[in-house]
């Protein structure tokens, strides 16, 4: 049942791939669409397609070199071959530098999709030998590592000892992007923030963080004594927020901060406060070095504050393999007594 469960979920990424493809070609003309209706993907295509992915994740063809291990004549061939397999134009390459074109981001989806379902269809077979072996793709919310209540580094060290021949992909994204990241099986673990709970995802607390709203030197506010300090004295000043849903936004929100410069991560936050013209929120531990230098302060800690609790993330179905199940295990017992 597991296997066969596996491989419906491959024929129905392999059918939105084709249907993507097929949808793409008809905007570029009948006669090129009926040349892209893909049939059966081969092992040809398979090939091409990681090609594709990889030279998508390193930025270009000339950083997919190492990755891939093969020249850049090569690579640019084996990108043409699958143009031309498709019937789409995939990438623009030249002296403005590497971009997918439109067509290209749908089919780097939906190949993705794919692909995460044929890594976990190789896990389920490898499961049936007992054996832990393969890739497994991670992403994390960034600026976790100084955080003395964060242990990932220990539970991936547990891990490697139960499953010395599985090597980790780690990526570090935005709240949104690893949720959505997880739920279509691109990435079978994230670690985020909590937010907002979706019944697509199970979750599993692991640790907290301290935020607190920090100015540098510079800002107005840097040298004023804390007595001088008020609630409607820092909302006047300019804020830098996240600019997707976050525990961030909704404290902003409740605490009537209007942000004025938005920021997709804590090292662009930071960048915004130590220019001296912004107030922002960082996570403690993080900011801890910027103040022990004397360039950052914490503004009125006890009501400009809040605490982040992080969660491990996977899909709630189908339910975790092996390989995810024991990494997760590591994770929950590793924050266990934090």
């Amino acid at each position: 049942p597991i296997l066969s469960a596996a491989l419906c979920c491959i024929n129905h990424y392999v059918s939105i791939l084709s249907f993507v493809i097929m949808k793409l070609s008809l905007k570029q003309g009948y006669a090129m669409a009926r040349k892209a209706l893909l049939g059966n993907v081969t092992d040809s295509d398979l090939r091409l397609l990681r090609v594709f992915r990889a030279v998508v994740a390193c930025g270009g063809f000339a950083a997919a070199e190492l990755e891939l291990n093969i020249n850049r004549s090569t690579i640019s061939r084996h990108i043409k071959d699958l143009e031309l397999r498709l019937g789409v134009t995939l990438c623009r390459r030249g002296r403005a530098g590497f971009a997918l074109t439109t067509e290209g981001e749908q089919v780097y989806a939906s190949a993705q999709k794919m692909m995460g379902a044929m890594e976990d269809f190789q896990h389920e077979v490898d499961e049936l030998h007992q054996r832990l072996t393969g890739s497994l793709t991670i992403a994390i919310f960034d600026k976790t590592a100084t955080n003395p209540q964060c242990h990932i580094n220990t539970a991936f060290a547990r891990f490697d000892e139960q499953a010395p021949d599985v090597q980790p992909e780690i990526h570090v994204e935005p709240i949104n992007a690893i949720e959505r990241g997880v739920m279509e099986g691109r990435y079978q673990m994230g670690i985020i923030p909590n937010h907002r709970p979706s019944s697509s995802l199970d979750y599993y607390k692991l640790f907290e963080e301290q935020m607190y709203l920090y100015c540098a030197t510079g800002h107005p506010l840097f040298d004023a004594p804390a007595r001088s300090l008020s609630p409607a004295l820092l909302r006047e000043c300019k804020y830098v927020g996240i600019g997707y849903h976050s525990p961030n936004m909704e404290v902003a929100r409740e605490l009537g901060q209007q942000r004025h410069a938005t920021a997709y991560d804590q090292e662009a936050v930071a960048h915004l406060v130590l220019s001296g013209k912004y107030v922002g929120y960082l996570p403690e531990h993080y900011a801890e070095g910027f103040v022990s230098k004397g360039v950052m302060r914490p503004l009125l800690p006890k009501t400009f504050q809040y605490v982040c609790e992080f969660s491990a993330i996977v899909r709630h179905s189908p339910p975790p393999n092996r390989i995810v199940q024991t990494l997760l295990d590591a994770m929950v017992e590793a924050h266990k007594h934090g």
